[in-house]
């Protein structure tokens, strides 16, 4: 027989089994499991305790009842025994036999033969009540002396008569001593010496007994089963509440989480059990704290990526600026070869004027005449020698500093830097000044570097300063072993939090200024060099003051 929705069947086959071995092996099973096995052994302790404790009292039950029976018959019997009366004791026997908690009276003699039984007395039954009968030994199954209790089972061969019903009794066997009442009484012929007259056997039935024991157990079984079956469906709704919804809502949390949902949380409720709540709260703290990282990793990418650009934009601009160096380069170069080729001309010009001016002085001219002309030359002469000097600075500037250090007195070099830039500055209409008052500049250096180094920082200032701006140049001897040059100007000044950076390579503090801020980065450098120091005091408005501090040369 085919089956049909084969594939379908077989799905949800393998989707039930997959579903039965993960709760099989999850936490919560085992819990069940454990809950379950706990319950039944409980059950089978309860019916324990039950069976101990009902069958100690049954017992006493069933003994206070044997005695009380057995009282109300002895007490029955015992005048017609007193006074051998048969008839009295059938009589008595015979409504013994009507009562409905009495199955039979049983009288025997003191060699245990029967001699009164309630079962003669009706004439329907066929049982023998005579014990003999069955028992040869029946002397030695009881205790002489003593009163005995003994269960009959319906199912025994002394309990198979039709007196009993098919039903479980109780068998009592009282001793009858012989009394005072007895061995003295006119119509006994017992002598004091015997001990034991005969015995009395009693036979009560349990069946009333037996049917409530039974409704009694059954209903003690079925209030156990349902106290545990109450006591197992609370545990297991406790546990399916307070263990498996919370221990459910984390691993789907994890899954979700796992997938890429980082919003997830776990809700915190007040009637959580602590440990679930630990776990939730750590949870909880878990996913924030990946969060935050997650978050941080984000910014640290995005200023990786700004920071990487910067320094993209840096390397071009250092490109550029290396460009730019080079084409300095080049073109200090040329200014040394433009220098000297422009020498030469003004050598020539000046070597001319003078012979022009002699031959004048000698020409016996008008003295207005050749005054002007004398005078006219002299400017020549003079300006020819400024263009000199300023060619001379040039080809000094453009000069490679690699020269060894040696100790010479730097007012003459600073007197050429001040030169060199003098002319640049009225130009820009600044009000250039010097100042050169220190005792001692006698100072083991570099010539041409210390001119970049002033050359450097005079062009720095002349950016900072605005028209009819005002830049000084002055020395001094903070102490008796330091040089010290000053460039003070009134310019805009620079940010307390841009004075630490500004020897920086590439970092310039002049918003609008071109370049990049190599300039006070290779001022540094030569200083260091030199052994000196640079220090910066400023104040935005107000003006910078670059002072640069040499070793002066000991004695």
């Amino acid at each position: 027989m085919k089956l049909s929705g084969g594939p379908e069947n077989l799905g949800r086959i393998r989707t039930f089994a997959y579903k039965y071995l993960r709760f099989k092996s999850s936490i919560y099973a085992r819990v069940v499991y454990i809950i379950a096995i706990l319950s039944f052994i409980l059950f089978i302790a309860f019916g324990a305790i039950f069976n101990s404790v009902y069958g100690e009292y049954l017992d006493k039950v069933i003994r206070q009842r044997g005695n009380d029976i057995g009282s109300i018959i002895e007490g029955s019997l015992y005048y017609s025994m007193l006074k051998n009366d048969d008839a009295a004791l059938h009589s008595t026997l015979d409504i013994i036999n009507n009562m409905s908690g009495v199955d039979e009276v049983n009288l025997y003699d003191h060699e245990n033969e029967l001699v009164h039984s309630s079962i003669f007395a009706d004439t329907v039954r066929n049982s023998d009540p005579d014990c003999i009968s069955c028992h040869a030994d029946f002397g030695t199954m009881f205790p002489l002396k003593d009163k005995v209790y003994k269960i009959i089972d319906y199912q025994s061969a002394c309990n198979m008569s039709e007196n009993n019903g098919g039903h479980r009794q109780l068998m009592i066997r009282t001793p009858i001593l012989n009394e005072p009442s007895c061995y003295t009484a006119s119509c006994h012929f017992h002598s004091a010496d015997e001990e034991v007259l005969g015995s009395l056997i009693i036979k009560v039935p349990l069946e009333s007994l037996d049917k409530a024991v039974s409704q009694s157990s059954a209903e003690f079984f079925l209030l156990a089963t349902l106290t545990t079956l109450i006591l197992v469906s609370v545990l297991i709704f406790l546990t399916n509440r307070k263990i498996r919804k919370p221990l459910t809502a984390l691993i789907t949390a994890s899954e979700a989480v796992s997938k890429g949902d980082r919003n997830r949380r776990l809700e915190i409720n007040p009637n959580l059990l602590d440990d679930m709540r630990m776990v939730s709260l750590a949870f909880n703290n878990m996913l924030d704290n990946l969060d935050a990282a997650n978050k941080e990793l984000e910014n640290w990418s995005h200023q990786l990526e700004y920071k990487v650009q910067k320094k993209s934009e840096e390397l071009s601009e250092i490109q550029n600026e290396l460009i730019h160096i080079e084409r300095i380069a080049s073109l200090g170069k040329l200014s040394s070869s433009v220098a000297h080729e422009l020498n030469n001309p003004l050598s020539s010009i000046l070597t001319y004027a003078k012979l022009v001016s002699k031959k004048i002085s000698r020409m016996d001219l008008d003295e207005k005449f050749s005054g002007t002309l004398l005078k006219h030359l002299t400017v020549i002469e003079k300006e020819t020698k400024r263009c000199g000097d300023i060619v001379k600075g040039l080809m000094d500037f453009s000069r490679k500093g690699q020269e060894d250090f040696k100790n010479i007195h730097l007012h003459q070099v600073l007197k050429e830097t001040f030169d060199l830039l003098e002319h640049q500055m009225k130009m820009a209409n600044i009000h250039f000044y010097a100042d050169f008052k220190a005792a001692n500049d006698f100072v083991f250096c570099n010539e041409n570097q210390v001119k970049q180094v002033c050359v450097a920082l005079l062009v720095n200032a002349s950016e900072a300063v605005t028209e009819n701006g005002e830049i000084l140049m002055r020395t001094g001897n903070p102490d008796a072993e330091h040089f010290k040059i000053e460039i003070v100007d009134n310019g805009a000044g620079i940010r307390a939090e841009d004075i630490p950076m500004i020897f920086q390579p590439f970092y310039s503090a002049k918003r609008q200024a071109s370049g990049i801020g190599l300039g006070l980065a290779i001022v540094h450098g030569i200083v260091q060099s030199h052994k000196g120091r640079v220090d910066v005091d400023s104040q935005p408005g107000k003006g910078t003051t670059m002072s640069v501090i040499l070793p002066l040369v000991k004695d």
